[in-house]
């Protein structure tokens, strides 16, 4: 699934594509990937209206239109934005096609059909309730304690809420919990004041590491241009299930955490509390 460094790239990739441009026509191929408002009414507003930003929050894309309209795109699994030339065949498994100004084309692929798009008045009824950006100034270590105080939920699930903590999901919280030595599975209040500041700087160093590999590209990610991302070969524990540990030799395993498939080095992140 396409995290905060997959959804970054993608927007900081899309800028130069889209800013400005006016939408000229609207294509569903699948107009089940519209959630709100219908699709006839999707396809009418958006027609005519400029792109004037792009901003990430969380994973989710926020496009800004010049009629004050938001549109909300939401890579889910297996989504991909690619931009094309107005008269290529939109690539397979395409769902949406928002026609530019500029001879580009902007191609909604997504496999698997979790991806949604949404038409909005107002931005904050779907990205208003995400929790802190990990990479901003505001993000802490002691916002970081203060999330994780007296919650006995298992330190994977708590980095995975996106309410908690916006645009962390199951690679980039692995392989913050292999950093600091923390198994899966302890609680976030069973965390010391050293663990804690130890794993703010661990989230942050990799984030950013994975933004400056363009993203990982473990299955279905493709950045806007259709390559792919190689963030997903600094990987130290996540889908590297039974290869050995490249600190201890130990055989990577994989366990499920409230239904996420969670990678750890048994050796080097032991279950203590």
């Amino acid at each position: 699934m396409p995290e905060l460094p997959e959804v970054e790239t993608v927007k900081n990739e899309l800028l130069p594509y889209v800013i400005g441009r006016k939408i000229t026509k609207v294509t569903l191929l699948w107009e089940g990937i519209v959630k709100e408002p219908s699709a006839e009414e999707f396809r009418s507003r958006l027609v005519g209206q400029a792109i004037t930003g792009i901003a990430r929050r969380g994973k989710y894309l926020p496009f800004s239109l010049s009629s004050g309209d938001a549109l909300i795109i939401h890579l889910k699994m297996t989504g991909s934005l690619l931009i094309k030339q107005n008269s290529a065949e939109p690539p397979e498994y395409t769902r949406a096609v928002l026609y530019l100004d500029n001879d580009t084309a902007l191609c909604f692929r997504d496999p698997r059909k979790f991806g949604v798009m949404r038409l909005v008045n107002d931005k904050d009824t779907i990205i208003g309730k995400l929790g802190p950006e990990p990479l901003e100034a505001g993000f802490t270590p002691q916002l970081l304690a203060q999330i994780l105080a007296k919650r006995k939920t298992p330190m994977k699930a708590l980095l995975c809420e996106q309410h908690l903590i916006a645009g962390i999901g199951s690679m980039y919280a692995d392989e913050a919990l292999f950093a600091t030595g923390i198994h899966p599975l302890r609680t976030g209040e069973s965390l010391t004041q050293r663990e804690i500041e130890s794993l703010h700087r661990a989230i942050r160093r990799i984030l950013w590491a994975a933004i400056e590999n363009k993203g990982a590209s473990v299955n279905t990610y493709y950045r806007p241009d259709g390559t792919k991302g190689t963030a997903h070969n600094q990987f130290k524990v996540a889908h590297r299930f039974k290869q050995p540990c490249f600190v201890c030799g130990t055989p990577i395993e994989r366990i499920k955490v409230r239904n996420r498939g969670s990678y750890f080095c048994p050796r080097c992140q032991p279950l203590s509390t």
